[in-house]
């Protein structure tokens, strides 16, 4: 019985932490970020530090200040490494992805363009960036303005202003397959899934947000 209590008490107490984003959403969806602000990603490679222009793209800068103010990027895997691209954003809570799924925010102008280092979105159609970033490895102007699904062009929001030659390290055996086959079973099943089937993926481990 002691031990059931126990056992009954800890899975309350991850749930009830696991829950606190959901919780306190009326909050968190009023944090604006500063104008400038950094974020440095501790990862399995080394380190790399984001920097991110709220003039370049409003919303998407809320958004990212938003989910480095919960941790959302600790303990995520980097599931897409390619020679155009390194996309990350998928946690291993599936309440929370979902829960950020279902508040997508609305585009915005292309300000900047998609060249190398540069920090974007990752988008599927209309107004529909949610948590997903990718970092571009070469410079990408076509996606300045691509059309689809109603969407025109991916905004950037940041770049990487130092650890460049981490993000190059990362794992790209698996390219663009989990991107385009897997990401639904990633978004149920988390990290377990990724470790299970594609061995050897690079993880984000911590994020320390510096704001100026």
């Amino acid at each position: 019985m002691k031990l059931f209590i126990l056992l009954f008490i800890f899975t309350a107490a991850v749930s009830f932490l696991q829950a606190q984003p959901v919780k306190d959403s009326a909050r968190l969806f009023k944090l604006q970020a500063p104008a400038v602000f950094k974020a440095q990603f501790k990862t399995t490679q080394g380190y790399f530090v984001m920097e991110v222009y709220r003039a370049w793209s409003p919303k998407a800068a809320d958004r990212i200040y938003q989910l480095l103010k919960t941790g959302y990027y600790n303990n995520i895997f980097i599931f897409r490494a390619t020679a155009k691209y390194v996309q990350f954003g998928i946690t291993d809570n599936k309440a929370l992805n979902f829960f950020w799924d279902r508040h997508t925010i609305t585009d915005e102008p292309v300000l900047q363009s998609n060249r190398d280092s540069i920090v974007s979105f990752a988008s599927g159609s209309l107004n529909n960036r949610t948590a997903q970033l990718f970092i571009n490895m070469q410079n990408n102007p076509l996606l300045d303005t691509l059309h689809f699904n109603g969407a025109a062009g991916f905004t950037p929001v940041g770049k990487i202003i130092s650890g460049m030659e981490t993000v190059r390290k990362f794992n790209t055996q698996y390219g663009d397959e989990i991107t385009f086959h897997h990401q639904d079973s990633v978004y149920s099943k988390g990290n377990n899934y990724l470790i299970k089937n594609f061995p050897g993926l690079d993880k984000i481990i911590e994020v320390i947000l510096t704001e100026e």
